[in-house]
């Protein structure tokens, strides 16, 4: 287990590091931070001094190879829109972000796992095609369409719940919604065929014929024996919750780190902009890294199977 976790480390480490060195360099890329912040009518010795300032007028390599010394050294940078810490910035944003993803993780999980299995034991019938084509067309359809629909119901013609903000309990629910249901359809299709899978297995028959009842059966064997692939899909779940919810922060005006973002990259924020993106990578390979345990705890052989570790 201690060689699995120090793999696995190292791996997480490189990938931080290529991550934070493509958003740099990207960056970087997408123009000069003095002509968005700064008024149209700035004259040029102005900007000059503004580059000058904060180091945009070094060479891409010298700025880089600063940004990471100071990394080092706990030093992220400050906000080029107001001189702020970078990452007291973001941080102010972190809570709305987590009340978001997490509550739309809950939901996914509620919804997923149960439909799946109830799927399963429905194999063929008209139960289960109707909740595998509504999951179907929930995961084609993208975040803001959906967020979108929900506006227009809720909001807007039922006029029941909020359309935008956070200031009660009521301006989670759409959001919440949006992003997890999405969430949901993708784990309730792989609970179903690794449940189906499963279910046709020789034990499980041979225990069902003894006695166990079809609860008892899924509670003892099914999901134990699925565990492993659907903690492969909650993974990559986790990773669309992410990424989802910059779309679905910027749908409903929460104010999260998505919209912070969004704001940062289009002023070309570039402290808050780097923040935000480690932070997300961060909590992206933190996730993988926790499935990746949790199949050990599932299956303690996985820890000792070279070939899983490679």
């Amino acid at each position: 287990m201690a060689r699995f976790c120090l793999l696995k480390l190292a791996r997480t480490l490189i990938t931080l590091w290529i991550v934070v060195t493509f958003t740099f360099v990207i960056l970087r890329l997408t123009g000069d931070p003095a002509l968005s912040l700064l008024p149209d009518n700035a004259p040029p010795d102005i900007a000059a001094a503004f580059r000058s300032r904060w180091g945009l007028d070094r060479p891409v390599w010298t700025q880089y190879a600063l940004y990471f010394r100071n990394m080092l050294d706990g030093n992220l940078g400050y906000s080029l829109a107001n001189g702020r810490d970078a990452v007291a910035v973001v941080l102010e944003r972190v809570p709305a972000t987590l009340r978001l993803t997490v509550s739309a993780f809950a939901l996914t999980l509620a919804v997923g796992l149960p439909v799946g299995v109830f799927a399963a034991l429905r194999h063929g019938r008209m139960a289960d095609r109707a909740l595998m084509m509504l999951a179907t067309v929930k995961y084609s359809l993208p975040n803001f369409v959906i967020g979108i629909g929900l506006i227009y119901a809720f909001a807007i013609w039922l006029r029941l719940l909020p359309s935008s903000g956070s200031a009660t309990a009521a301006h989670l629910i759409l959001p919440v919604v949006t992003l997890g249901l999405s969430g949901a359809a993708v784990i309730a299709r792989f609970t179903r065929s690794a449940a189906l899978e499963t279910l046709g297995q020789p034990y499980v028959r041979a225990a069902m014929a003894a006695g166990e009842t079809r609860t008892q059966a899924i509670v003892q064997h099914v999901l134990p024996n699925a565990a492993v692939p659907i903690l492969t899909v909650i993974g990559f779940t986790i990773g669309g919750l992410v990424g989802g919810s910059i779309i679905v922060e910027q749908v409903f005006a929460w104010p999260g780190i998505g919209r912070l973002l969004v704001d940062a990259v289009a002023v070309r924020d570039l402290a808050v902009a780097q923040v935000i993106v480690i932070l997300l990578a961060v909590a992206m390979v933190t996730a993988n890294l926790a499935i990746d345990l949790a199949y050990g705890l599932v299956n303690p052989r996985f820890w000792n199977n070279d070939d899983d570790i490679r």
